[in-house]
């Protein structure tokens, strides 16, 4: 084999994208292994760490769901790779919330409800932002994610009635809901729409310091 030669661990596309998300989900189990033991050192502050670790469960959600058939069991695939990621793994896979959220269960009903329903917006803001990368955009893939996450941002007494993201999640749901299901999303309008989510995003995690929770 000559030295220059270029050397290939895929074979197709789909094995490329297959080897592409196995690269991504062992990058997120060992980012939230980093970030629970700096979380336990207190070298990163409470308010840090729950919105990392809201974002790398959401992250892992999406891409599990996706990588279900090919990897069955976390555990097993952590095993394979010689991963070394207990922390992770209970986060991610056992527990699903931060330690935080976990924490403040046992606090006043009120807070900790509050604090639920706050990594609930989290997970259905990433989850639907992660779903239009991954080219879901027909509309009985759509409509749930936007259907859920609009009611979770419902469910959370610190958002103004006339919140940004919950007005234009009512826009993009009416819209759908005069498509039929199998219906596709246009390359410009799901753009727009992640453009939009990631708008309200931004907003939604600029409100949380008032929560006062």
């Amino acid at each position: 084999m000559s030295i220059g030669m270029e050397v290939k661990l895929w074979n197709d596309k789909r094995e490329r994208e297959m080897y592409d998300n196995f690269a991504e989900l062992y990058a997120i189990i060992k980012a939230t292994e980093r970030l629970e033991k700096a979380y336990v050192r207190d070298i990163i502050s409470p308010q840090e760490y729950e919105l990392e670790c809201q974002k790398l469960i959401a992250h892992f959600k999406t891409l599990a769901s996706t990588l279900k058939d090919t990897v069955p069991s976390i555990e097993r695939f952590a095993d394979t790779y010689k991963m070394e990621c207990p922390a992770a793994i209970n986060r991610l896979v056992i527990s699903g919330v931060p330690a935080t959220v976990e924490h403040r269960a046992a606090a006043v009903a009120n807070t900790s409800t509050s604090a639920a329903i706050v990594a609930e917006c989290v997970q259905n803001f990433i989850t639907s932002m992660d779903s239009l990368k991954l080219n879901m955009v027909a509309v009985d893939q759509v409509y749930p994610l936007l259907s859920d996450l609009h009611g979770s941002l419902n469910k959370l007494s610190i958002l103004p009635p006339d919140f940004e993201g919950k007005t234009k999640l009512k826009e993009w749901i009416a819209r759908l809901s005069k498509m039929s299901a199998a219906d596709e999303l246009t390359e410009q309008q799901a753009r727009q729409l992640h453009f939009d989510l990631e708008s309200s995003y931004n907003s939604f995690v600029a409100a949380l310091p008032n929560a006062g929770t």
